[in-house]
């Protein structure tokens, strides 16, 4: 396992929001300047002041900015970027926007959680978050929706039926009550000027702005009052950047402002290639994550699942070691407490009790019975003999994307028994003729594009079979951890 830190120095208090102390934020400006004013500033590299961060924020929610200033400045911080103190004093100001969730005094040292920059079959906080409830952690996951190619979580969710992703800050804590954990949608009451500045990102090619990515992740996190988090930060083919150096720069960002909001922080660098698993799709990987709590599943999800567990047990002081932590979320896994959390926190939401329970007892042919189905499969063949080298998910992902598996703007409809599963695994070898993937879909057979596109995804070549790497190559800490 590589590890680096960010920084040095401790960190102040965990949630302290109070703008003073260590966290060194920028001095304010005498006077407030006008939006023209501040787009120009950092339009020809100028440091933006608190006062003028603070100044654009509160425009953005009271509305008196216009939508061409909001893209403006957007793009001006895409194209200057942020120094540290400036990102820190966005992802305060956009926290800051909305209502700020409040727990029992009790929970403070219990409140953790994870996010993952997206991924195609990523299926790990529905595993994670009930493992970490039984291993006695509150997690009061805020989630978001699949865009473009990679999935959502309350997608994946919401193909349960009856489970409600709109729950209040005192639902919440209702559900962190009788669950210890719950997976809930960013409301309008909670960081409000992240929810505006997000969309505009979306359709003014600003989505990949290190300080924009930064704020946008850590004033959704800030909120909920966490001791600990870690983010899955991916890099590959089917990720927002390409290679790990991209990655690690985000990820060095997210631990180091983190650290200057007393937010301790850990970034996990995770490989992005190939699907996560062996199941892509909204009901199939409600499927496979059952699997991986009844102790089975495949065995890079688990990886990854204990990788971040650990990380998360050891920096909110629940565990030793990383190690210690990794090995108390695979008992979590292994001796049924985790489905116990899970079905709980189904039923807390919304689901009927029966089914939660059907669901969390049932065989996979059972569960399959009482999710989403697609009405029709298909399989592909291999078209060589070889070995697997890669099976590229950005290809596969795009395909199901527009099978309906994902949606192109907000609010679609999908098709939530569409999806796909991989019937081989990297490293293993193959026959010519042999069945390597099972298309989920609802209506006509594949074109010949949508064929031809899935079959590239298999790259096969003639080398001896070999063990899959895992997914985790990196984690950066905080400060002095």
């Amino acid at each position: 396992m590589a590890a680096s830190t960010v920084g040095t120095g401790a960190p102040p208090a965990p949630g302290d929001l109070s703008g003073e102390g260590s966290q060194g934020l920028l001095e304010p400006s005498p006077e407030p300047k006008q939006l023209p004013e501040l787009i120009r500033m950092k339009r020809d590299g100028g440091r933006l002041s608190e006062a003028d961060i603070r100044g654009f924020v509160a425009a953005v929610v009271n509305g008196s900015a216009q939508g061409a200033q909001i893209g403006a400045m957007l793009m001006a911080i895409r194209l200057q970027g942020m120094d540290l103190e400036e990102t820190s004093v966005l992802t305060q100001a956009l926290a800051q926007s909305g209502q700020q969730l409040e727990w029992p005094e009790a929970w403070q040292q219990q409140l953790v959680d994870k996010h993952s920059t997206g991924g195609v079959g990523d299926k790990v906080s529905l595993v994670l978050a009930p493992a970490l409830a039984a291993c006695g952690c509150k997690v009061p996951m805020i989630s978001g929706r699949g865009l473009g190619h990679t999935g959502g979580t309350l997608d994946k969710l919401e193909s349960i039926p009856g489970f409600n992703v709109t729950q209040s800050p005192e639902q919440m804590q209702a559900l962190l009550e009788q669950a210890g954990c719950c997976i809930v949608g960013q409301s309008e009451q909670l960081v409000p000027a992240d929810g505006i500045l997000y969309a505009a990102r979306d359709v003014t090619a600003t989505v990949d702005s290190l300080p924009l990515i930064t704020a946008s992740i850590l004033s959704k996190k800030l909120v909920e009052g966490l001791s600990a988090l870690v983010i899955d930060v991916k890099f590959g083919g089917a990720a927002v950047f390409p290679n790990q150096e991209q990655a690690r720069e985000l990820a060095r960002t997210l631990v180091g402002v983190g650290a200057s909001l007393g937010l301790r922080v850990a970034a996990a660098l995770t490989a992005m290639d190939k699907p996560l698993g062996r199941y892509v799709g909204n009901a199939l990987e409600v499927e496979e994550a059952l699997l991986c709590m009844d102790g089975a599943g495949p065995p890079d999800l688990r990886d990854l699942v204990t990788t971040l567990g650990g990380a998360l047990l050891w920096l909110s002081g629940h565990a030793g070691t990383q190690a210690q932590g990794a090995a108390r979320v695979a008992a979590a896994l292994d001796d049924g407490s985790a489905l116990g959390r899970f079905e709980r926190m189904l039923a807390a939401q919304g689901v009927d009790p029966g089914l939660a329970r059907a669901l969390c007892s049932g065989s996979p042919a059972e569960r399959r019975q009482l999710l989403p189905r697609a009405q029709e499969q298909e399989e592909l063949l291999a078209p060589a003999d070889g070995t697997v080298e890669l099976v590229r998910a950005l290809p596969l992902a795009l395909v199901l994307h527009e099978l309906g598996a994902g949606r192109s703007r907000a609010g679609e409809p999908l098709r939530l028994g569409v999806g796909a599963e991989l019937l081989v695994d990297v490293g293993q070898r193959l026959r010519r003729g042999t069945p390597w993937l099972r298309v989920h879909r609802d209506g006509p057979a594949l074109s010949g594009p949508q064929r031809r596109a899935l079959q590239e995804a298999l790259v096969l070549s003639d080398r001896a079979p070999f063990a899959p790497p895992s997914p985790f190559a990196e984690l950066v800490l905080p400060p002095q951890q």
